[in-house]
């Protein structure tokens, strides 16, 4: 996963352009049920938000295209869910897996509508909570306000983070 991470971060600072569809697809892959097991983007995407402070990519296209990747993520997750109910969990990975979909089960219950916005930041919980939102029938338009208020946040986060380490590191590099 390193390697693709820096093959992709490669790419990007000598393609620049395509930065915002990269990171589109990253948390679109990160966020959708059953892909985001396999395959996890984040690195990637860290990596991508420390390549904004020095190699002079906009940051607002790219977070903006992150945060509309990983909502149309939850999106289609929420949807799965809410189409094919319990049917879920005899899907694989899940099926291998159930302790995931039981997690984001319990954490939607215990939880409700603010699951969607803390489930983004953790794990496994990312793309089990909009699966089980959708199971549950959680209303459309509560799921979509938290889906997209918490992939803005999440998008920054994430891309912040990783321009916050270039700065560190760079900054450590000069005086060490």
């Amino acid at each position: 996963m390193e390697d693709f991470a820096r093959a992709l971060t490669d790419f990007v600072r000598d393609h620049q352009a395509w930065a915002a569809p990269i990171v589109l697809v990253l948390a679109f892959g990160e966020s959708i049920a059953f892909v985001s097991l396999l395959v996890p983007a984040w690195g990637a995407l860290v990596a991508i938000g420390a390549l904004i402070g020095v190699s002079g990519i906009s940051f607002w296209p790219v977070w903006l295209a992150g945060a509309l990747g990983a909502a149309l993520g939850d999106w289609v997750s929420y949807w799965f869910g809410f189409k094919y109910k319990e049917h879920v969990a005899e899907i694989w990975p899940l099926s291998r897996y159930p302790e995931i979909l039981a997690r984001g089960e319990a954490f939607v219950k215990d939880w409700g509508v603010p699951s969607i916005f803390i489930g983004r930041f953790f794990g496994p919980l990312r793309a089990s909570v909009p699966l089980a939102a959708g199971i549950f029938e959680m209303p459309y338009w509560r799921f979509q306000v938290a889906n997209f208020s918490s992939a803005l946040v999440w998008s920054a986060v994430l891309l912040l983070f990783g321009d916050v380490i270039a700065l560190v590191a760079g900054w450590l590099w000069r005086t060490v």
